[in-house]
């Protein structure tokens, strides 16, 4: 799924952008779905694609939204990076590409031991009670 650079600026805002498309990390407890937890799915900003349900969704106290795994079928791509002198895990979406954040092998034991710490930019959220309208009906079923 190829989006122009133009298309994008115009469509998302400059954090999104930034995120998305250069990379760049929001500042820790400044996005809006950090301290967030309602029930629904969590979109790639770009393209659409599901990415992760509310039902995985965890504190980890660090400052961005934590993740335990991703939602069923999603394609996510990772990517070794070095950007901060140490080896981290990128995490980015299987259609657009997005830089998402990084998957760490922090998280809680009981949930299968990950952490995909993810900025709020890169994510849309859908209530549980807007996914049939929205498209994501076959989502509902997580939340039966």
């Amino acid at each position: 799924m190829e989006f122009s650079k133009e298309e994008l600026k115009k469509r998302l805002t400059e954090i999104q952008y930034e995120v998305t498309q250069n990379e760049a990390t929001e500042r820790p407890f400044s996005g809006e779905y950090d301290d967030f937890y309602e029930e629904g799915i969590y979109l790639d900003i770009v393209s659409g694609e599901p990415l992760f349900s509310s039902k995985d969704k965890f504190d980890a106290g660090c400052g961005w939204p934590s993740f335990s795994k991703p939602i069923e079928n999603t394609t996510l791509t990772e990517k070794e990076d070095y950007k901060l002198s140490r080896k981290r895990t990128e995490v980015r979406s299987g259609q657009a590409d997005s830089h998402l954040g990084h998957v760490f092998e922090d998280g809680p034991k009981e949930l299968g031991g990950l952490r995909y710490c993810i900025n709020s930019a890169s994510l849309r959220f859908v209530p549980v009670d807007k996914l049939e309208e929205e498209g994501y009906g076959e989502f509902l079923q997580y939340f039966k």
